[in-house]
């Protein structure tokens, strides 16, 4: 059995979801479980709809709720004729009108609750499951949409819950084993579970990945494959670096450290269950299903290159804390540490000295309660527009010379470098630098890094009819086959 995760760019319109239904019938011989997201933008969508709703904009809302039902409809009447229609289309409207419901009802409030925001944003998977799970159906595939607000159970802590992994698997098995064992496809959305009780909740944006890895985890899934727009996981982001090869092996550790540090390839949460399980990841193109992609697993082959991939966060805010007095008092990083965390603020990188404290995080984390809470026993200034720039690899470990490289690699590129970070991990260096200096830092460490354009352990991205020519690739077979 494997799990299929189709991104919102792979079911974004009528010819997508048609690349869908392809993927899947030729993946139908390892009964798959196919988890797919919100049609590509629609998430943002109903989020501004809701915004609009709360603000007292209902017309504006309501107008967003329309053209969404149009948006499917014109959709659904492009793959789908006669009675496989007329049995889509009751769905659709009953989603429908509930949508309008919940945005009238924000609008009188005039506020959009976490819990109502997890409710409003449930719509977008809800939908293109319906609509995935019936243009299968009329493919000839035998297939049944599950609601995955029946399964993947979580706590209450809406727009960012908390999987309660024990009563998920139990009720995964339950609802999910008995389909495969009658050869049908399960289809479920993404991102979206339920309290206990049965409430609507999310587990953060872009969890549709996560979910597949929950249900992979759950049912000791052979391999779990995900779909996007892209080759694969590459040495950096090609709109950076047109040099940017493509990764055909990785290890769960290094795409984790990417996958946290700006590769936007996987959700950060993503390999966690598939890590408890062992169960190996394969990243995919649906625009070229024959593409070699991305296999993620516990042990990959080293690189020939000092690293495996370079990843780069923007948007990030550098947090300068220090104290009254001219060095930090005992138990001072603790009394900063708690304020972020009760802001629910994630830190990626702290650097001390002796009168002070410096934290890079997400620039929407640096809200001014976190900083009026700072402010009660200390002194702090914000410094916005940051990146963050990793160097990750399991080449790295003990390799003599391989920081004063980067270093003055960056430095060639006449970058400064504002924080430094390592040894908390021993295969990712990261550094902190200016957010409009990315380009020029990442260009130049890419060169420098990766000077063999032929390293056996990624090759360029070669055109599909290029590659459909050459054997199927090694390490997707092997998957299959080592797993089960």
């Amino acid at each position: 059995m494997i799990v299929m995760k189709f991104g919102g760019t792979s079911v974004a319109d009528a010819p997508a979801i048609e690349r869908v239904a392809e993927i899947v019938r030729s993946r139908s011989a390892e009964d798959p479980i196919v988890v797919v997201s919100a049609l590509a933008r629609v998430t943002d969508q109903l989020l501004a709809a809701g915004q609009a709703a709360a603000a007292g904009d209902r017309d504006q809302a309501l107008e967003s709720s329309r053209a969404l039902r149009q948006r499917h409809h014109r959709t659904a009447s492009e793959l789908l004729s006669g009675h496989h229609f007329s049995r889509l289309q009751p769905a659709l409207e009953s989603n429908f009108d509930l949508l309008q419901e919940l945005l009238t009802r924000i609008a009188a409030l005039q506020e959009l609750s976490s819990r109502n925001t997890d409710c409003l944003l449930s719509f977008g998977e809800l939908l293109s499951s319906e609509m995935v799970s019936a243009v299968l159906a009329a493919r000839g595939l035998g297939c049944e949409r599950v609601d995955a607000r029946e399964c993947i159970i979580t706590d209450a802590s809406h727009t960012r819950a908390a999987l309660l992994f024990n009563e998920t698997r139990a009720r995964l098995q339950a609802r999910l084993r008995p389909l495969l064992e009658r050869r049908a496809i399960p289809v479920m959305g993404g991102f979206i579970g339920s309290t206990v009780d049965g409430t609507p909740t999310t587990i953060g944006r872009g969890g549709s990945d996560y979910s597949a890895s929950i249900v992979g985890a759950a049912l000791d899934a052979a391999r779990i494959e995900i779909w996007t727009d892209v080759p694969g996981m590459m040495t950096t982001d090609p709109n950076l670096c047109p040099e940017a090869r493509l990764i055909q092996e990785i290890s769960f550790e290094e795409a984790a450290e990417l996958a946290s540090f700006g590769a936007k390839v996987l959700h950060p949460a993503t390999l966690l269950p598939a890590i408890e399980k062992n169960i190996p990841v394969c990243v995919l193109n649906s625009r070229d299903p024959a593409g070699a992609g991305t296999c993620i697993r516990t042990h990959a082959p080293r690189s020939r290159d000092p690293v495996r991939a370079i990843a780069a966060k923007r948007h990030t805010t550098i947090v300068n804390v220090a104290g009254e007095r001219a060095w930090i008092p005992r138990g001072f990083l603790r009394e900063v540490l708690a304020v972020f965390d009760r802001h629910n603020c994630q830190v990626d990188i702290v650097a001390s000295s002796q009168v002070s404290i410096s934290l890079a995080v997400e620039s929407d984390s640096a809200a001014p309660e976190l900083v009026t809470d700072l402010e009660r026993f200390a002194q702090v200034s914000c410094e916005p527009r940051q990146a963050i720039v990793s160097v990750v690899g399991e080449n790295l470990r003990g390799r003599q010379g391989i920081a004063a490289r980067v270093f003055s690699s960056v430095s060639s590129a006449g970058v400064n470098v504002r924080m430094i970070s390592q040894g908390a991990s021993e295969i990712n260096i990261s550094f902190v630098i200016q957010e409009e200096d990315v380009p020029a830092a990442v260009r130049h460490l890419h060169s420098d890094l990766f000077a063999d354009a032929q390293a056996e352990d990624g090759r360029r991205w070669l055109p599909s009819a290029v590659r459909r020519r050459q054997p199927a690739p090694e390490h997707l077979a092997r998957s299959g086959a080592e797993e089960g």
